[in-house]
């Protein structure tokens, strides 16, 4: 049955590829973002965009309540550790504050679910691996502290105002489909960085410790194919509306720095130089998440694995996009 979704961060990365699926199984989706990180080419064909922030709480409840939106899925938030570090009121301000007043505005509009997308850095420097769901949570920097924190805020508004919810918690999200790609300003995931050096945009790739205890020396990271994130909200959406509900999103294998730069130059068929520096702190050795959960309570499951696979898909967008979005 069609419903009428509002996608809130909708010109982003995953949120755009997130609508366009919903577009796509045929319900009506409605994007709301202000573009300060976001691209207006982004947003899919179809898609009725309200270029606004998310925590303007009569203008988001007015939406809401004439569209008759059935759920909000929740893409609106900062995610760069670095500038978390630097900034931390930013992202208390975007992720914690501008959430707490859409969920006023859902309230406000009885629109009582949400897809949440969260993140696997609420659960700081891994004590075990593959993380679980229900594993420690100790977010090592403000973005993963605010994250925590609004997941936190959600289990109130489930238990006072009867908000059900899905929180989704990312790995490293990657890959393009034919039509959206990965376009950040300033770039600072490992995949398009290495693709950025084969196209000649930058002259090496930094590789930040190579003395690890992983296979050759070099961090392993979790990487889920922008498809399969999107499919995983499409599946919370048709299963989980009348409860709550919390997942880990992975490939449910790892892949090292080397390993990654290794199967660029394979795709690519071009030389990537390397700089091998010393080890960043705080980076831990190994993140890579168990999914066995939502395999078994959802039956999704990535299905884009490969990692050539991925990293095909990217470049092939990058190269058609060597500027990203425009404008």
């Amino acid at each position: 049955m069609s419903s009428t979704i509002l996608v809130a961060g909708g010109a982003g990365y995953i949120g755009s590829v997130t609508a366009q699926l919903l577009i796509d199984a045929g319900h009506r989706v409605l994007v709301v973002d202000d573009l300060s990180r976001g691209h207006r080419a982004a947003v899919p064909q179809g898609a009725e965009l309200t270029c606004a922030r998310v925590g303007d709480v009569q203008a988001i409840s007015e939406l809401l309540r004439s569209n008759r939106v059935d759920s909000v899925f929740h893409f609106c938030a900062h995610s760069l550790v670095g500038e978390s570090m630097r900034d931390p009121a930013l992202y208390y301000e975007n992720n914690l504050i501008q959430g707490k007043l859409l969920l006023d505005a859902m309230i406000a509009a009885d629109v009582k679910h949400m897809i949440f997308s969260s993140t696997c850095a609420i659960f700081g420097l891994p004590q075990s691996v593959p993380i679980l769901e229900d594993d420690p949570m100790r977010p090592a920097n403000p973005y993963g502290e605010t994250k925590y924190a609004f997941e936190r805020m959600l289990h109130w508004y489930h238990e006072v105002y009867g908000l059900n919810y899905t929180a989704l918690r990312y790995f490293n999200a990657c890959g393009a489909t034919a039509t959206h790609g990965e376009h950040h300003d300033p770039e600072t995931h490992l995949i398009p960085l290495v693709l950025f050096t084969a196209m000649g945009k930058r002259e090496q790739i930094e590789i930040y410790g190579t003395d690890y205890e992983t296979r050759d020396g070099t961090c392993v990271r979790d990487y889920i194919h922008v498809l399969d994130l999107a499919a995983a909200h499409l599946t919370a959406f048709e299963q989980c509306r009348d409860r709550v509900a919390y997942y880990n999103l992975g490939n449910g294998a790892g892949f090292t720095v080397r390993e990654v730069i290794d199967a660029a130059r394979r795709v690519t068929g071009r030389p990537i130089q390397v700089h091998e520096g010393p080890r960043r702190a705080g980076d831990p050795p190994v993140l890579v998440g168990g999914t066995e959960k939502i395999n078994r309570e959802l039956g999704w499951s990535p299905e884009h694995t490969e990692l050539d696979q991925i990293i095909e898909s990217a470049w092939r967008w990058h190269s058609a996009h060597p500027d990203g979005y425009p404008g």
